[in-house]
Formats: structure tokens, C-alpha cells, sequence
């Protein structure tokens, strides 16, 4: 029994283990049609799961690192389920001839358990391609994603330079400043494409178009979207939350953050951008119309994008207008150097107009379009439509509507004028657009601020400042001028602002005349009228500005009709010799300027004008004024009569008749006696109200005390026996309101000519704002200012003498040893001009000068400046690049 029962137990094992054997055998026909089966349906879901990637990765995102390892089992699966069915069906035809038995048992075997183990890995694979729910995600975003960029003409140099100062250590942040249409985003472009050929220097490079309203929620979304900052931190997370995100992640990267077009100043902390200090390889540049961005976000360079060179400019033209173009005939190459040139240099202009030129292939078609783009320019394809209003961003931006109203004003010159900024203040006084400031001193200083933010918006430009004056010039771009105009008189709704415009040598026919009846303002640059014949009206009109080079004098009755003006401005029409009686009817008028015309006679009815704030009678020669004419001007703030040429004229009526006037407070003029000089130095109120006082041919003065708190230039011309200029600190005339140290503090300009008895000039030590020197033909002068006289030495360091002082000539000064004993930094210093001052052996130039970043030259003759003595080499060193010999 013990013998059996083993032998039974292993009998028994045995069948077990040959019938499971015999399943694999006898199921894999059926087995494989299941696999098969299965193998369709994984190939099915396969199917699926690829087009989803397909589509996605079209989507520019990336299939997951799962899914990809799915995809490739089941490839490589669906190849090894092949080969088994083949195997299979291969067995199952080798069975033995008309039995169900195999050839080989331990083969089939084996296939039907592969078979079987197949059927579960491909079950498996499929229920797990069934639970993908995401298939691919979002690709990094590169370094650098490039811009469209056309080829840039142009702005190769101004590239290389920012390219240079963004090489260096020390330079964290540049701003690109311009007016519009200059070229800043392309210059942007061209920095973040080039980045692409550098990826290695930036591990970021982030373009974020600002623009208007400028918000940091906006500009934190779009660097939140390069740097792929996980959604769990940002969705539903509050600005600053936000900002500690952007921070945390960009503290520990060398970035380049590129801002285009900020309109107003964008607090880069707040956004969350770390601080790019001194020594900070991330680097931030951004561009806008306003150079006071620039400063208010702290940009380590400033550098403005100006229009294009001639020959740069004319380039880019022909780009845009087309070689086939420019060809097709002769004559249209110097058709197109006559359209080029409208454009100024402006890039933008240059592409509208070029592209709107491109099909013009007579030179007929480019006449006609020439007298359009310089007398309607609006009219011109693509003007009205494209230029305009973008560079009309910039003046919609003006933060009100007076400076809106000034710049607009600016346009009545003609192109490449350039504007006398006093006359231009004076003019907006007049015009009414600064009457909400109560004197005219703050009316001054808010036109000076308007000026200043028109030059910031890179609406206005600096002109070519006077190298004999102190005084500053702005003009208008012409394609700027061009969008006034089209604001001021086309635009919309804006039809009561029609401006009439003439700045050609032409006649004024009488019919063109009677068009004028709805103009607001009329300027009159050139040309002269046809015979009327009959006064003409102009209802609207309130502003008449007439230039020297109009013609003729003026037709009979053309002032008759002009019920609401408020300016007239004849100055320089020297043609005018009679001023026109019904000038007095003129009821409205606030400003009225007959300066340098050849009038000779004010006549009485001038004195109606009670509403006249600003006259201005600068440079007449001979000009009589009768009495009681000025004191019926009630209203008149500012009075100007300077330069004239009567040496004798005895002005002591007229000066107590602008003392009697209530409201005023702007006096320049040329007193012509002693007696009229000593009852103005006597007067309180007339001393206040001086701004410019200039003495001429004023023989019996010796001794000149100024005693005039407000005074900004002061010129003394051939007063040949004046031997000093002073301030007589112990005359009780003084007032205790000014310091002594502070009674010239407003004195700018000072012209010295001709006093060949003048010694030295003491009032200068108390002018700390000099910013114009200008002594000639003085040929006792020794010293202009003498050490110990009058407490100078005393004071000095407290004035920051010439600390201002950008202009000094010298000139046919014989006996002159020193300009000043003490050594001077001079810091705005522009031009020094000495010429004929041979006992000049030293300028007053402090060893530890610095050289003014506006420093120009200083001019003299080779010897004179080879001879000069030097406190330290090395001021000779520093100087001597900026020394020009006298020619």
C-alpha cells in the first residue's frame, strides 16, 4: 500500500500538468483568432492616441515621455504578434494527416502559451492607451522666438552702439527714445534677432509690447507665458503673489526683458523683474517717444533714434519705390530726390510714401504727385490713412489741452523754421492759451514747461542755438508739421481750427482772399496781395502772423474787418512804413508786435486797445509815441522797445505812463538819456517790471548801478565813458525782500560793445545764472571781475560763479590780463571765443575741472593759445582737443 500511494500521487501530477498542456495545444486555433481580435482593438485605440498626439504636437506641444514609450510597445508589439499568429497558423497546418494531433506536442505547446501570454499583454496595453488623458503638453519656449524684421536701412551704426553699451558691466538698462516712426521697434527687432545667433548669452530673452494703458498686470501675463511658471501659482494669485513668482524664477537667470513702446513710466519691480544693477549680466532695453521715461525708469543710457542721413534716407526710398521703378526712365531718380526729401528722413514716411510711389513709372506721374505732397500732403495715398495717425499718438498722449493747443500753434511757421522760444511763449500769452496763470512770469515759465514736454515727446526739436545769444530755438520736423496741420485743420470734426498757410513766392489773387473768411489763423511767410477791391471780412479770425518777406504793404481796409482777433504779429515786414488807422478799431486784440517795421508813428487811436496785454516795438528806428497813448492801454502786462537807433530819445513820459499802468510786469527797453535812466533805476515798481535793459550811445554815464531784481539781459553798447557795471549795495532803494547775493540772480545774458573806458565789470559777481558773456571793443578793460571789491571774495563760493555760463567771447580786448583771479570748474560750458586779447596769458580753469559733456570748442589764435600759462598740464591736455584756431 505504501509502495502504491507515491506511485498514484505522481500519476496523478502527471495528468494535471498533461491536460493544461494539452489546453494550449487543443485552445490555440481559437486562441489566435482571439489575439488577432484583441491585437485589432489595441490598434483601434492606437489609432486614436496617435491623432490626438498628431494634433497636439501641430499645436506646438510635445507628446508626453509616456505616451511615447506607449506608442513605441505597441509598434513593436504589434510586430511581435504578427510573427506569433504566423507561427501559429504555421503549427496548426502541420498537424498529422486527418488527426487533431499535433507533429510536435512541445512545440505547439509552446506557441499556444505564448499565444496566451500575448492576449494578456496586449489587454493590458489597451486598457492602458484607454486611460491616457493627456497626450502631450506644452514645449518650452525657446530663448529666442524671432521677429518679422525687414531689412533695416539705416540704423547699422546706432545697432552697433547699443550693442556696445549693453557689453557693458556697468549699463543695466537702455532706453530707445524718438518720435514716432523713427525706427525704435525695428532697432528692437534687430537686438532680439540677433539674439538668436547668441543663444548662449541669455538664458531668456522676453519681448513685451507695452503700449497704452500700460498695466503691470498685462506685462506680468505675458513673461508669466515665456517662463512657463507652474499654473498652481498663478492662477487665481494676486498681483504681488504674481510678482514673487516672476521674481523667484528670473533671480536665478541671465535674461534680456525688451519693452516696446512704453507710453508712461512702468514700475519694473512692481511687474516683478529683479533690479539690473551695476554688475547684473541681465540686461533690460525699451523704447518710447518720451526721453522723460528714459529718466523716470532709471535708464543707464539714453539714446535717441533720430531720422535718417540723406544718404541712408534716400536708400530706404528707393527700396520701397523698386529698382524696376527707379529705372523705368531717366529723369524719375531726380524726381524721386525731390519726394525723398519731404520725408526728412523719417523712416516711416519714407515707407508710406515709397510704397504709394511704387507703380509710378512716368515722370508725369511723379509731377502731379510732387505739388500735392507739398500743399496737401493729407491728400497724398496713404498720409491720412497710416502716417498720421500713428504719429498722432504722441499728441493725443499731451496730458492737456492748452499743450495740446501749443503744439498745434507751431505749425503756423513754415517748415525748418526755427522758432524763437521767447517769441513763441510770448505769442500763446497772447493767443489767450495760458490765461489760468495769474502774471505773466508764471505764464512765462509754464510756456518754457510746455516747450521743454514738446521736446521730451519728440514732438518739437532744438534748434540751431544763436552763438550770440543766450537765446533757444525749436522747430518742427516737416512730416510733424505736416500731422499739425492735418489735426489743426482736417481732421474730423475740427473744422472751426482752419488754418490758411502761405509760405511760397506767390500773388494772393482777390478770390483766394474771400476764401479765408472761416479761417481761425492766417500766416503770411511770403508773397504779397493782388489789388482788392474791396476791404474783405474775417469773421473768425484770430491770429494774423505776417513775416518779413511779405512784399508789399497791406491793402486799404484789410484790418477793417477782423471783429474777434486776439494776435497780430507785423514784426519784420519792413515794407510797412504807415501803421493803418482802423488798427484801433481792433477791439479784441491782446497782442500786437510791429517790432523792426518801418513805422514811424504810433497813431493816438492805438489807445483803444484795452484789452492789449503784449506790445512790442523792439527795433524801430525813429518811433514816436504821443502822449497818453500808452496810458490808455489799461490792460497791458508786457511792453517791449529796444534797439532803436536815437541816442538822445528822452523816455521819461513814457516811463511814467507804464508806471501808471495797474497790471504791469514785463518791461524791456532802451532808455536813451541819464535823466530817463535815473527816473527807471528810481521807481520801484518800474525796477520790478524790467526784464532787458540796453544802453546805447549813452555818453554822460559813467557809473552804472543795476538795481533790477528781475533782470535777464543786459546790453551796453558804444556808452563811451561808462567805466563800471554794479549793484550800489548801500542805497536804501534796495529792497530787504532780495539779498544782495541774490539781486542779479535772474541775469542771463551780457553784452559789453564799444565803452572804451569800461574797466571792469563788479555786477557779475551777483549774476550766478550768467549763462552768455559777450565784452568787444573795450579797450581799458583789465579785469572783468576784481577779487576783494565790494565783498566779492567774500561771497564767491556761495554763487557758483559762472557755474552757468555755456558762452563767453572775448574779443579786441587789449589790456584785458584776467577774466577772474580764483580758478573756476565751469560745468556748462559750451564756447569760448578769444580773439585780439593778447595780454590774456590765463584762462580761470580749476585743475580739477571736469569737461562739460557740452563743450563745443574753444576758439582763439594758435600763438595766443601756445602761450597761455596753465595752473596743471593736464587742464592743457584735457582742453587742448576742443581748441580751434581762429581762422
Amino acid at each position: 500500500m505504501d509502495f502504491v500511494s507515491p506511485v498514484l500521487d505522481i500519476a496523478s501530477c502527471l495528468w494535471d500538468c498533461t491536460a493544461k498542456r494539452a489546453v494550449y495545444i487543443r485552445k490555440l486555433p481559437e486562441n489566435l483568432n482571439s489575439l488577432r481580435t484583441a491585437m485589432d482593438d489595441l490598434k483601434n485605440v492606437y489609432e486614436d492616441v496617435k491623432e490626438k498626439v498628431d494634433r497636439e504636437e501641430r499645436l506646438r506641444k510635445k507628446r508626453t515621455r509616456a505616451v511615447d514609450g506607449w506608442i513605441q510597445k505597441v509598434e513593436a508589439m504589434e510586430k511581435e504578434v504578427n510573427d506569433l499568429l504566423a507561427k501559429g497558423e504555421e503549427e496548426i497546418q502541420q498537424k498529422c494527416l486527418g488527426t487533431c494531433c499535433p507533429q510536435n506536442c512541445h512545440a505547439s505547446y509552446k506557441i499556444g502559451k505564448m499565444v496566451r501570454g500575448k492576449m494578456d499583454e496586449v489587454t493590458l496595453q489597451k486598457t492602458e492607451g484607454l486611460n491616457f488623458s493627456v497626450v502631450a503638453e506644452p514645449l518650452p519656449s525657446p530663448t529666442v522666438i524671432e521677429r518679422p524684421l525687414d531689412k533695416m536701412v539705416g540704423l547699422d551704426s546706432l545697432f552697433d552702439h547699443v550693442c556696445m553699451q549693453l557689453q557693458d558691466d556697468k549699463v543695466g538698462s537702455v532706453g530707445l527714445y524718438g518720435m514716432g516712426g523713427v525706427g525704435k521697434t525695428t532697432l528692437l527687432t534687430r537686438i532680439n534677432n540677433e539674439s538668436l545667433k547668441t543663444r548662449d548669452e541669455f538664458d531668456a530673452v522676453i519681448w513685451v509690447t507695452v503700449s497704452r494703458p500700460a498695466t503691470v498686470e498685462k506685462v506680468q501675463e505675458v513673461v508669466f507665458n515665456k517662463l512657463e511658471i507652474p499654473k498652481d501659482k498663478w492662477e487665481g494669485r494676486s498681483e504681488d503673489e504674481r510678482k514673487e513668482a516672476i521674481f523667484n524664477v528670473l533671480k536665478t537667470k541671465k535674461f534680456l526683458l525688451l519693452l516696446d513702446d512704453i507710453w508712461e513710466p512702468l514700475d519694473l519691480f512692481a511687474v516683478g523683474i529683479p533690479p539690473v544693477n551695476d554688475g547684473s549680466k541681465s540686461k533690460v532695453v525699451f523704447t518710447t517717444r518720451f526721453s522723460t521715461v528714459c529718466r523716470d525708469m532709471g535708464a543707464k543710457k539714453s539714446i535717441e533714434v533720430k531720422c535718417l542721413a540723406w544718404e541712408e534716407a534716400f536708400a530706404l526710398f528707393q527700396k520701397y519705390v523698386g529698382e524696376d521703378t527707379i529705372n523705368s526712365h531717366p529723369h524719375i531718380p531726380k524726381l524721386a530726390e525731390i519726394v525723398a526729401k519731404e520725408c526728412d528722413g523719417l523712416p516711416l514716411a519714407l515707407i508710406t510714401i515709397g510704397r504709394a510711389m511704387a507703380g509710378a513709372k512716368t515722370p508725369e506721374e511723379w509731377e502731379k504727385k510732387i505739388p500735392m505732397l507739398k500743399k496737401y500732403p493729407a491728400k497724398f495715398p496713404g498720409m491720412e490713412n497710416h502716417l498720421f495717425p500713428r504719429l498722432a499718438f504722441s499728441y493725443d498722449s499731451l496730458q492737456d489741452e492748452a499743450t495740446k493747443s501749443c503744439f498745434l500753434y507751431c505749425s503756423l511757421f513754415p517748415e525748418d523754421y526755427e522758432i524763437n522760444c521767447n517769441d513763441l511763449v510770448q505769442l500763446w500769452i497772447g493767443e489767450g492759451l495760458l490765461d489760468e496763470y495769474g502774471d505773466i512770469k508764471e505764464a512765462k515759465n509754464r510756456g518754457e514747461e510746455i516747450i521743454a514736454s514738446l521736446k521730451h515727446a519728440c514732438l518739437l526739436e532744438s534748434g540751431t542755438t544763436a552763438r550770440w545769444s543766450a537765446a533757444t530755438y525749436v522747430k518742427m520736423h516737416d512730416v510733424i508739421r505736416d500731422m499739425a496741420l492735418w489735426l489743426a485743420c482736417q481732421n474730423g470734426n475740427k473744422k472751426q481750427n482752419k488754418f490758411a498757410f502761405i509760405d511760397k513766392e506767390e500773388l494772393v489773387k482777390a478770390h483766394e482772399v474771400e476764401k479765408w473768411k472761416e479761417m481761425k489763423r492766417i500766416s503770411l511767410f511770403c508773397g504779397s496781395f493782388d489789388e482788392l477791391m474791396e476791404p474783405p471780412s474775417f469773421p473768425n479770425l484770430q491770429t494774423l502772423l505776417v513775416s518779413n518777406l511779405w512784399k508789399k504793404s497791406f491793402p486799404r481796409g484789410f484790418f477793417t474787418y477782423m471783429p474777434i482777433i486776439t494776435v497780430l504779429d507785423l514784426s519784420f515786414h519792413r515794407q510797412m512804413i504807415d501803421l493803418p488807422m482802423e488798427i484801433g478799431k481792433l477791439s479784441t486784440l491782446q497782442y500786437l508786435n510791429l517790432s523792426h517795421t518801418g513805422i514811424e508813428t504810433i497813431p493816438m487811436e492805438l489807445r483803444n486797445l484795452t484789452k492789449l496785454r503784449c506790445l512790442i516795438l523792439d527795433g524801430i528806428s525813429e518811433l514816436e509815441i504821443p502822449s497818453q497813448t500808452i496810458s490808455g492801454l489799461s490792460s497791458l502786462q508786457l511792453f517791449s522797445m529796444m534797439y532803436f537807433r536815437d541816442s538822445q530819445r528822452d523816455c521819461r513820459v513814457l516811463l511814467e505812463e507804464l508806471e501808471g499802468l495797474k497790471y504791469i510786469e514785463q518791461i524791456s527797453i532802451s532808455p536813451g538819456s541819464v535823466p530817463s535812466i535815473l527816473k527807471l533805476l528810481n521807481s520801484h515798481k518800474l525796477q520790478r517790471c524790467v526784464t532787458h535793459f540796453t544802453l546805447q550811445w549813452c555818453e554822460d554815464m559813467n557809473l552804472l548801478h543795476l538795481l533790477l531784481p528781475y533782470l535777464e539781459m543786459f546790453n551796453a553798447t558804444a556808452c563811451s565813458n561808462l567805466e563800471d557795471v554794479t549793484v550800489n549795495l548801500e542805497k536804501e532803494v534796495v529792497h530787504s525782500t532780495f539779498p544782495r547775493h541774490r539781486y542779479l540772480y535772474h541775469l542771463s545774458e551780457v553784452t559789453i560793445v564799444n565803452c572804451e573806458k569800461l574797466k571792469k565789470l563788479t555786477c557779475l559777481i551777483y549774476a550766478p545764472n550768467l549763462k552768455l558773456l559777450n565784452i568787444l571793443d573795450c579797450a581799458s578793460l583789465e579785469e572783468v571781475i576784481q577779487v576783494g571789491e565790494c565783498g566779492v571774495s567774500e561771497i564767491e563760493s556761495d554763487l557758483g560763479l559762472f557755474s552757468r555760463l555755456a558762452l563767453v567771447y572775448l574779443r579786441s580786448l587789449p589790456k584785458l590780463r584776467s577774466i577772474c583771479k580764483w580758478s573756476l570748474l565751469f560745468p556748462s560750458l559750451r564756447v569760448m571765443n578769444v580773439v585780439r586779447c593778447p595780454n590774456l596769458r590765463k584762462l580761470p580753469f580749476d585743475s580739477n575741472i571736469k569737461i562739460s559733456k557740452n563743450l563745443e570748442e574753444i576758439k582763439g589764435e594758435q600763438e595766443w593759445w601756445a602761450e597761455l600759462e596753465w595752473e596743471d598740464q593736464t587742464i592743457k591736455h584735457n582742453l587742448t582737443p576742443y581748441f580751434k584756431p581762429q581762422d
